[in-house]
């Protein structure tokens, strides 16, 4: 079989069996809330995946690879120590799908196990074409794409730590992270997210097939402004946070931080 449908095959393989064997350790332990690190680990599983199987140039593939790889691992630690931190308490956005899907908890949930399974293949699609690019040397545009994308992984370890920082201090319980990034920001983690994803869309686009990158860039977008990104994360800081929260939102831009750098100048 031709690697360009191989490799998603194979990768969907492995992120269903690794997401079905974390679903029923989230059951054991009562917390589902570990289906986030799961999701960040694929892509680590995927990269090897991706190493193994194709036999484009080698500097582009080591490219597409180690940032992978660097972005899974740098995510995944983050949030199982996050999560390994109170893994007796489900996160809020969990907590709050228990009772949604109450009638049926845990067949909704394998099954919102496996999408994540089947998001971490789709979002790996241009990874996929990328690494098996044969052209014998990186365009520039490739250059410019992998700078922009370690900008993001690094912008969005920064915020995370930043926020991560805060939390752990028991001075600023009930309150709002507004530090660092989250001054400027109510969402930097995410701003730097989808700075990753330019990143990955210029390095992919002079590869044949490249375009496609844009679905995976535009997908996260919506994921992140309609889904389970931002809706869900203020909900969940308003049942938390309440008026805090609110004066926050008045203060602060979403994502791009226009509001204090218009003041700043």
């Amino acid at each position: 079989m031709d690697p360009v449908f191989l490799l998603p095959l194979i990768s969907l393989a492995a992120c269903c069996v690794l997401m079905t064997i974390t679903f029923f350790i989230g059951k054991a332990i009562n917390n589902f809330s570990i289906v986030d690190m799961a999701w960040s680990f694929n892509f680590l599983v995927i990269a090897g995946i991706i190493w193994l199987m194709t036999d484009g140039f080698e500097p582009r593939k080591a490219i597409v690879c180690g940032l992978l790889s660097l972005w899974a691992l740098r995510l995944g630690i983050y949030l199982g120590a996050r999560i390994f931190s109170h893994i007796n308490r489900e996160e809020g956005r969990y907590i709050q799908l228990r009772k949604d899907w109450a009638a049926n908890l845990n067949t909704k949930m394998f099954g919102f196990y496996q999408m994540q399974a089947g998001s971490n293949v789709f979002l790996a699609i241009p990874h996929f074409i990328t690494a098996q690019n044969m052209h014998p040397e990186l365009y520039p545009l490739e250059y410019i794409g992998a700078a922009i994308w370690l900008l993001g992984i690094a912008g969005e370890g920064i915020a995370d730590h930043q926020l991560s920082r805060f939390k752990k201090d028991p001075a600023n319980k009930d309150r709002v992270c507004d530090k660092g990034l989250w001054y400027y920001s109510r969402h930097p983690n995410y701003f730097f997210q989808l700075t990753l994803w330019v990143g990955i869309i210029l390095f992919s686009i002079n590869t044949p097939w490249g375009w496609l990158s844009l679905a995976g860039g535009l997908s996260i977008a919506y994921l992140l402004f309609r889904v389970t990104g931002i809706p869900m994360t203020e909900e969940q800081a308003l049942r938390s946070k309440g008026a805090a929260y609110k004066r926050y939102q008045q203060t602060t831009s979403m994502i791009v931080p226009w509001k204090k750098l218009k003041e700043a100048r």
